[in-house]
């Protein structure tokens, strides 16, 4: 019976330990997958919003994390992104044959969001959405924390992205409609382009 080899070196495929004195966290992404997350932060909320990311991106997504939540949820919260910018970047690799830019709009009941990215190798962040959350979503999840995730995503995976929630009221909306978008956006900009040779910049690299 013959088989078809795999070839290893065409998998876009990530994986991040981070140990410190505060958490311990591992991170598996794989960028062509079918959307599989095993995730498990002993943060609720959180677990609900990777497993967005990892549904509505197709990414298969492996998150782990034991942290100090008898202080409170910042420093597992703050490891993990880091952790898994830090993978999504491995698995990009080169970034030969992506389409490098992508965008998404996606609205939960009143709210919408709105993420644009650009896979350009320099991380940015501007990121809006309304006043007046509510401040926490369940017992752990602080609604400031988006926005320190999304940064400190962003300043390992090293990319740039603009996130835009114009309205909505309910806090629970407005965060997640920004993972689903999120996902989405990543999802068209890390995928291959089959019209596509080499890295998508002028400068021939990212």
């Amino acid at each position: 019976m013959s088989s078809l080899a795999v070839d290893e070196s065409a998998k876009r495929f990530g994986r991040v330990e981070r140990v410190t004195k505060e958490t311990s966290v591992l991170v598996e992404v794989d960028l062509d997958g079918t959307g599989h997350v095993e995730v498990a932060t002993g943060v609720g909320f959180y677990d609900h919003m990777l497993n967005q990311l990892g549904k509505h991106g197709l990414f298969d997504l492996t998150v782990k994390t034991e942290g100090d939540l008898h202080i409170d949820s910042h420093h597992t919260i703050e490891d993990t992104s880091l952790a898994l910018g830090a993978a999504f970047r491995e698995a990009l690799g080169d970034k030969s044959g992506i389409r490098r830019f992508g965008s998404a709009s996606c609205p939960l009941d009143e709210a919408l969001a709105q993420v644009t990215v650009d896979l350009s190798g320099r991380p940015y962040l501007v990121h809006t959405e309304p006043g007046g959350m509510a401040p926490m979503i369940g017992a752990e999840y602080d609604t400031t924390m988006t926005r320190h995730i999304l940064e400190s995503f962003v300043a390992q995976a090293a990319i740039c992205l603009h996130v835009h929630v114009p309205y909505g009221r309910n806090a629970h909306h407005i965060v997640e409609a920004q993972f689903k978008a999120l996902a989405r956006a990543l999802r068209e900009a890390s995928e291959l382009d089959p019209r596509a040779t080499g890295v998508p910049s002028t400068k021939g690299v990212l």
